[in-house]
């Protein structure tokens, strides 16, 4: 006979686990957006109009990531964290 104690509370500990990585994410994509929001700034800054494209992709790219913190998609999130991410 084992004593295993049935906890009617345990989903509330992972629960917090849970929410505890949404948060890592939300900060990590709130990293992601400022250090594209730079690379905008510098693809802006380039003469001639030359760096018009790549700032329009990265624009847009920051905009979406920003919705799905608005709407709290955490699915979005993770799919705009990898984009930003690998931008360069």
């Amino acid at each position: 006979m084992s004593s295993t104690i049935n906890d009617p509370l345990d989903f509330l500990s992972s629960a917090k686990l849970q929410a505890g990585q949404q948060t890592d994410l939300i900060q990590k994509l709130l990293y992601e957006i400022i250090r594209v929001k730079e690379l905008i700034a510098y693809y802006d800054s380039i003469p001639n109009g030359a760096g018009q494209l790549g700032s329009s992709i990265l624009n847009e790219l920051v905009t979406e990531a920003y919705n799905s913190l608005v709407n709290y998609d955490t699915v979005l999130m993770r799919k705009y964290y990898d984009l930003l991410l690998n931008c360069d």
